[in-house]
């Protein structure tokens, strides 16, 4: 039934279908209600990404621990059970089938409100009907009407307030935040506020603070009030620095932010310098991105819990003080490293990584002396699922074979790290890889894959390698591989692939299975998608 319904319009309900569901919605249990409900806040045919749908959840008091699970595990389970029930859903997965990305079909999300409204949980503003906030306990503002009225209605109620459009004034918001004493989440992700008025610092309830994409380039030394504070997020913002106050917040489990990048910065995103005193912040499961410091290192060394950390601007004097750091954070799940400067070099054999890393990024050079002794010690790495090596100056095909056994990676990114002429993946290799990304690779001029390596392979790009004059040798045995990105390799090659397969000749005879074919050359400033049709020859 669920099935069905999940593929029908608003236009074209299946009768009685809404009576069903309303009868089912009874069913479930009082925390998963809650989570289904919440997920109708988000506007029609938003993506949800389900890490924020958790910290949500959490902070809410949705989610309660149980078992030996966490408080993060209880809540993916619950999105999971949400899933398949057919309530939500799923958009996108990473590559391994966790869900990433989910949504709440037309139908669902407005049986769904009806039902919100009823039960006072949620009220959503859309600038239609009504501006009254009633007894409501949650508020979504969806629309850059005139929001005026709103503050007008009084708001002692609210316990949430979501914002999901570009534009809106912060000042008609205060009167709600003033009178809002159970407030406990505020966000505001990508709207364009640039500072935060004080009335949110006497928000003492508050455990949710979202700040994603905003323009807030200053957090004060006010947020030290919010003691109840759990999630702070701020990634995607213009902020440099964090206030000292910030150590002051002992309840903070997710902590995000990151600084604008300097010019030649090799980060994705810049760290921002954070005061004397982390070690106080003993609940954080996740601190992405501070600046590198003796003092901050010290001080980071103290957080046992975290499961997310990325550190920037790393020099080699950092290196034996991240190095003990990292050693104390056993429980580490995604754990990003990143150099000062192209030139700098990431002294790393002393690094032990936990057996729970799932996720590795490693943005700087490796020591060429040392590299073969930092990549073959983490073969007791089994929970490795997506590594990205970048600017690491891998110069041979034996600093690149010791990666083979990484058997669990899903993910693989090889961008400005790979100085050799040839690479070669032998049968059985990457057994479980899905996606492979190699750009950057100047003299790469030959790739050879035996029949049984990379037998799971989907997608396959490779981007800047002038030298590539020819489709990996052996690419016909990739059976699984759905799309190939070939961009700004040789122009010989890319002239191949731009040629029309009517002959059936044996380049497009090996690559009829691959679905897409994306090629590109910024040299002539083309681009163009090919959609392949199975040859006769490759039919037989």
């Amino acid at each position: 039934m669920y099935e069905e319904l999940q593929l029908q319009s608003t236009k074209n309900v299946i009768p009685g279908v809404d009576m069903i569901l309303k009868v089912s919605l009874e069913d479930l249990p009082y925390e998963l209600k809650n989570c289904f409900l919440h997920c109708a806040m988000f506007p029609e045919d938003y993506q949800i990404k389900r890490r924020r749908l958790i910290r949500h959840w959490i902070t809410a008091g949705f989610i309660k621990e149980k078992e030996n699970k966490t408080l993060e595990q209880v809540a993916e389970g619950y999105l999971n059970e949400l899933v398949n029930r057919s309530l939500l859903q799923v958009v996108k997965t990473n590559e391994f089938g966790r869900v990433k990305c989910c949504r709440m079909h037309d139908v669902v999300r407005s049986i769904a409100l009806d039902k919100a409204e009823k039960e006072c949980f949620c009220k959503i503003y859309d600038g239609s009907g009504t501006s009254c906030i009633g007894i409501t306990r949650r508020l979504s503002i969806q629309r850059t009407a005139d929001i005026a009225m709103l503050s007008q209605s009084g708001a002692t109620h609210i316990r949430a307030i979501h914002a999901f459009m570009s534009y809106i004034d912060i000042d008609l918001l205060r009167p709600i935040l003033s009178s809002s004493s159970l407030l406990s989440t505020l966000d505001l992700q990508g709207t364009t506020i640039n500072m935060l008025p004080d009335e949110v610092f006497s928000l003492f309830n508050l455990r949710f603070l979202g700040l994603r994409h905003t323009g807030v380039e200053i957090i004060p030394e006010a947020v030290g009030r919010l003691q109840n504070l759990e999630v702070l997020d701020a990634f995607g913002t213009a902020l440099l620095s964090l206030p000292q106050a910030v150590t002051q917040l002992k309840k903070l489990r997710f902590l995000y932010a990151n600084a604008r990048l300097a010019e030649g910065n090799l980060a994705r995103v810049g760290g921002v310098e954070v005061p004397r005193g982390m070690m106080n912040l003993t609940e954080l499961r996740a601190l992405q991105s501070v600046k590198a410091s003796l003092e901050t290192l010290h001080d980071v060394a103290a957080l046992t819990e975290l499961r997310t950390f990325t550190i920037t601007d790393v020099t080699s004097e950092h290196s034996l003080s991240l190095c003990n750091a990292i050693t104390n954070m056993s429980h580490l799940v995604s754990l990003s490293i990143v150099a000062s400067n192209e030139n700098e070099v990431l002294q790393l054999e002393e690094l032990q990584l936990p057996e729970t890393l799932s996720k590795l990024e490693l943005i700087g050079q490796l020591e060429k002396k040392r590299m073969l002794q930092i990549l073959s010690s983490w073969s007791h790495l089994h929970n490795l699922t997506r590594l990205s090596l970048l600017f690491s100056r891998l110069d041979d095909e034996d600093s690149f074979s010791s990666l083979a056994v990484l058997h669990g990676l899903c993910f693989l990114e090889l961008g400005n790290a790979y100085d050799g002429k040839k690479l070669h993946f032998s049968a059985l290799s990457f057994p479980a890889l899905q996606k492979l990304g190699i750009w950057g690779a100047p003299q790469l001029s030959r790739v050879e894959i035996e029949e049984g390596g990379l037998k799971k392979l989907v997608k396959l790009w490779f981007l800047d390698c002038p030298e590539l004059k020819h489709l990996p040798h052996g690419i016909e045995y990739l059976t699984s591989l759905e799309d190939l990105y070939v961009y700004d390799t040789a122009q010989e090659l890319i002239q191949k692939l731009r040629q029309e397969a009517n002959d059936c000749d044996e380049l497009h005879v090996k690559i009829s299975h691959i679905r897409r074919v994306s090629v590109k050359s910024t040299k002539d400033n083309t681009w163009e998608r090919i959609r392949w049709q199975r040859c006769r020859h490759s039919q037989r």
